[in-house]
């Protein structure tokens, strides 16, 4: 297993993920699953695990806390996360850590997370009126929590933003990062920022949920001639380990299978050469299928409605690429007039564009696109009624 120094801690590189984890009827955690994965990292060297208040309706915490509790509190490192992102009438920090400690077992956690502080939580995050980020500072001084960082799914504005303000109170990052995202979520420049202020960065997403673990057949035999020895996931990985700020790599693990897989991977590092990486952005190139769009900002200008075209646009390919709640919750942020239901078709952008883009068509699509999925006001309020209902 490949090791990071993380203050007086040594990680392991490969953590194991907890929000995938492995089903017995398609909705029911398979617990005994759970055990013999558990077992599996630890003797193979994974000593970090990561959960969050939401995942699996509220379970995820109480699984992997009584799953790890079989072992030595100082065998294993866990981390998890407040649900400041999460849309709700009121927030009280204090009762929530105290029922994830309970939930988890144990009387303090090695790494505590800000959960997903993007454009439309930050607010929330920043307001007095619930002390969140004095409280889990406090909870730090106090040692019942040795190690506070934050998950963003945000901007690079937003993102520098935030780390104005708690930047040298943040002592990691977790960010999307893959070598699809390094381009298409713009990952690289966030992996670059966060370098800049030396704030070690922590990586989820790194298969895109498992899409970057199978490819066409084409793609896959361009791989396959330069690595035969190497699975279609193992590549999305040793990308990682090409990038040295890169101190923990998070893999939502669903089987057996995936986590032999992961533990052969980092059981050496092998980062890719220079032409091999080349090869996988250009591969990430063509499955974007996305609207060719270079940012050049000339269709903002004269847009009667003021709407942020390119910016839309991004979170447009993206859901095409994937379609899920969590590109879409970016969107959260903005007012109605500036989402893409906000164009009134005049045209007027495609007249400037200079790679000749529907752009009031697009704006259709995407509206359109948007409409199917769930909101994330909905999938928080069914979070929260299925925890309420496991509470009582």
């Amino acid at each position: 297993m490949i090791y990071n120094e993380f203050h007086d801690k040594k990680l392991s590189l490969l953590g194991f993920g907890t929000m995938r984890l492995p089903l017995s009827d398609g909705e029911t955690v398979d617990t005994a699953q759970v055990d013999k994965m558990v077992d599996y990292a630890l003797e193979h060297g994974i000593n970090y695990f990561d959960t969050a208040y939401p995942y699996h309706s509220g379970m995820s915490e109480r699984i992997i806390g009584r799953s790890l509790n079989r072992y030595p509190r100082e065998q294993y490192y866990l981390a998890t996360k407040y649900p400041g992102h999460q849309i709700s009438s009121s927030y009280d920090p204090a009762a929530i850590f105290e029922e994830q400690l309970q939930k988890c077992g144990v009387d303090y956690f090695d790494f505590y997370l800000l959960h997903n502080v993007y454009e439309n939580s930050l607010k929330t995050y920043l307001d007095p009126k619930w002390g969140i980020i004095d409280y889990f500072l406090e909870q730090k001084r106090l040692g019942r929590i040795r190690h506070l960082g934050f998950s963003s799914h945000g901007g690079v504005k937003m993102l520098e933003e935030f780390l104005e303000l708690y930047g040298d109170e943040m002592e990691f990052c977790q960010i999307q990062l893959n070598y699809l995202d390094w381009t298409l979520q713009d990952a690289k420049t966030k992996y670059e920022l966060l370098t800049s202020r030396n704030i070690p960065v922590w990586v989820m997403e790194p298969v895109r949920g498992g899409r970057l673990a199978k490819l066409s057949d084409e793609e896959e035999s361009r791989l396959k001639a330069l690595r035969p020895e190497e699975s279609i996931a193992a590549w999305s990985f040793r990308f990682l380990q090409g990038l040295p700020n890169v101190k923990m790599v998070l893999s939502g693990m669903s089987d057996m299978t995936q986590m032999e897989d992961n533990v052969r991977t980092f059981s050496e590092g092998k980062p890719l050469s220079e032409d091999e990486i080349s090869l996988l952005l250009d591969l990430a190139e063509g499955m974007k299928n996305s609207v060719p769009c270079t940012a050049c900002r000339y269709c903002c200008d004269g847009c009667p409605r003021g709407l942020d075209i390119p910016m839309l646009i991004a979170t447009y390919n993206d859901i095409r690429f994937s379609p899920n709640f969590i590109t879409s919750m970016r969107l959260d942020a903005l007012p109605e007039d500036k989402l893409p239901s906000a164009c009134i078709g005049c045209g007027k952008c495609m007249k400037v564009c200079p790679q000749n883009i529907r752009i009031p068509q697009v704006m259709k699509e995407f509206d359109e696109a948007l409409a199917k999925l769930p909101s994330w006001a909905e999938i928080c309020r069914q979070r929260e009624e299925a925890q309420s209902s496991r509470r009582r």
